[in-house]
């Protein structure tokens, strides 16, 4: 049995009440809540041993450093990465997108093609789109089907000996879709492309293998792992980093500085220049080991058991359509009949029931449907059974309502 209610017990925010009403929070795609270790980590960042790191020789400075790297090791571990100084502490994924394309605008030329799929978030779009514009290499994009998922057989015929970059997201924010990134990266690497994957929805959800899966590049945040906003990191392998210039100059990420030359420090410094988040690092690490203590399995095969329960009281309601049917993990989309999402989760809100609405900044995937948007429920392991009930009678009201 899952303990799911001594698990809601870590998470104070659970407790309380939004509008009179006990808090029922769906929101865990946009951001996941966070544990009391996690928030008391962070208070004893700021409490015991807030100073810069590397720099310094006294105790305080390295105390910080020592917490600050065994963080990096911690998710090293965790993701089975070659070498702690493969991940690079970012402020979060969209900034991890980002400084992988502003490193290929250098490597790319006219005539290059670039390949990204039509189940993404805009931060692994809109990156690309300017990295074209800068080197005239062409976007071309793997389709979606009605179902949520990818029509591999374009994938196939779109990738050439041209194709240099691919990316893709391991699930979709905005449907839950499960990507089959296997198959993507061992077919980008066959034309010898390097693959970007953008799992800002798959950590929470399930333990991934950086050296099995053998990819190039993975992004993800922390504020979606129980950890703090601010903070995530960018993995790629060794030969890819050092292959990238630095994003940004700056303090730390340098060896020597003089005003004629400037030589730039080794992997992870070379990409972290300046004064980082340092307790949102520690805060970080902190987080995974808590999801790793509650086990990635145990919370998977729960999380599938509220995906099944939401999906099969939500199709007993008229005019719902659930959008994404494909291979996913804890999300639901859906529209009901011509309602507007938004009217739909501004009722719920004042029932006390956090759902997302809008085009979850997936506007091609809304495009795709023909629709304004969604309303989306997004499940972590510290909902219940209880609360989907709680949801489906605040939904009934609010079909009720603005009928």
């Amino acid at each position: 049995m899952f303990p799911v209610e001594k698990i809601r017990a870590d998470f104070p925010i659970l407790q309380r009440k939004v509008n009179g009403k006990p808090l029922v929070y769906f929101d865990n795609a946009a951001t996941s809540q966070t544990p009391k270790i996690v928030i008391d980590a962070i208070v004893d960042y700021y409490s015991n041993y807030n100073a810069n790191i590397h720099r310094g020789v006294h105790s305080l400075s390295q105390e910080a450093t020592d917490k600050y790297e065994q963080a990096r090791i911690i998710l090293q571990k965790h993701f089975n990465a070659k070498y702690a100084y493969e991940m690079i502490f970012t402020s979060g994924t969209t900034q991890s997108i980002n400084m992988v394309a502003s490193g290929f605008s250098s490597l790319l030329k006219k005539g290059d093609e670039i390949i990204v799929s039509a189940l993404e978030h805009h931060s692994n779009i809109v990156p690309w789109q300017m990295l074209c514009e800068k080197t005239e290499a062409i976007l071309k994009v793997i389709p979606m089907n009605d179902e949520g998922a990818l029509v591999m057989s374009t994938y196939d015929e779109l990738l050439s000996e041209n194709t240099k970059l691919v990316f893709c997201n391991h699930i979709s924010n905005a449907l839950g879709t499960i990507n089959p990134i296997e198959e993507i990266i061992e077919k980008a690497h066959n034309v010898g492309a390097a693959v970007l994957i953008d799992g800002a929805q798959s950590t929470p959800h399930m333990k991934v293998d950086f050296q099995a899966l053998d990819v190039d590049f993975y992004v993800t945040s922390a504020h979606k792992v129980c950890g703090p906003t601010g903070v995530g990191f960018l993995y790629g392998k060794q030969e890819w980093l050092e292959k990238l210039p630095p994003y940004q100059g700056g303090g730390e990420m340098i060896e020597t500085v003089t005003f004629e030359k400037t030589t730039y420090a080794g992997l992870p410094h070379k990409f972290e220049a300046g004064t980082p988040n340092i307790c949102g690092g520690i805060a970080f690490g902190v987080a995974i080991d808590y999801l790793n203590s509650i086990g990635f399995d145990a919370i998977a095969t729960y999380e599938q058991e509220l995906l099944e329960y939401g999906t099969q009281e939500l199709s007993k309601i008229d005019g719902v359509r659930i959008y994404g049917t494909s291979n996913k993990t804890s999300v639901i989309s859906f529209n009901v009949g011509e309602i507007h999402p938004y009217d739909i989760g501004s009722i719920l809100d004042k029932l006390g029931i956090a759902v997302r609405t809008g085009h979850h900044c997936a506007q091609p995937i809304m495009d795709f449907y023909k629709i304004p948007g969604t309303v989306r429920a997004s499940f972590a392991f510290y909902n219940t059974k209880q609360e989907i009930d709680v949801f489906i009678e605040g939904l009934k009201k609010s079909i009720i309502m603005l009928s």
